[in-house]
């Protein structure tokens, strides 16, 4: 595929997957996740709570609850459950991934990340490109 026909994919997608982000019960920040495989979304994720919690993810002084899923972890845990598997595909997130999630994405077989929003630290970015993992800066609101 052509670089132009890719970003404006990779575009697509991440907008895709900002809108998807407002589905999170979160209150502090919502992000949203879509795994893309062979031009399929093949699944998806936003930050919450596990299943059968509570849709409450902050406590009483606005912290973020421990057991809170970031949206790469639900998007690539739901793969579990489904016939389908991310080896080769590209995840796109709303914000970049933690070093826990970097984590995760390196061994479910992921080679591209595109993400919309730098995050303070910088160090699942980091661990990607050690990984050589394919990280991809783009910010929906400026192209």
């Amino acid at each position: 595929m052509d670089t132009d026909k890719q970003k404006r994919f990779d575009l697509r997608y991440l907008q895709m997957a900002k809108i998807w982000a407002q589905n999170s019960y979160c209150q502090r920040r919502q992000v949203g996740a879509l795994v893309v495989k062979e031009g399929m979304i093949i699944s998806d994720g936003y930050n919450g709570t596990p299943s059968g919690f509570e849709n409450v993810c902050e406590d009483d002084n606005n912290v973020t609850k421990p057991y809170v899923l970031h949206a790469e972890a639900n998007a690539i845990t739901k793969l579990a459950r489904s016939s389908n598997n991310s080896d080769g595909a590209t995840i796109y997130i709303t914000a970049s991934p933690c070093i826990e999630c970097a984590k995760l994405i390196i061994q479910a077989g992921i080679k591209r990340v595109v993400y919309g929003e730098q995050y303070r630290l910088t160090d699942g970015i980091d661990l990607l490109k050690r990984a050589g993992i394919e990280t991809i800066y783009m910010n929906p609101d400026e192209v």
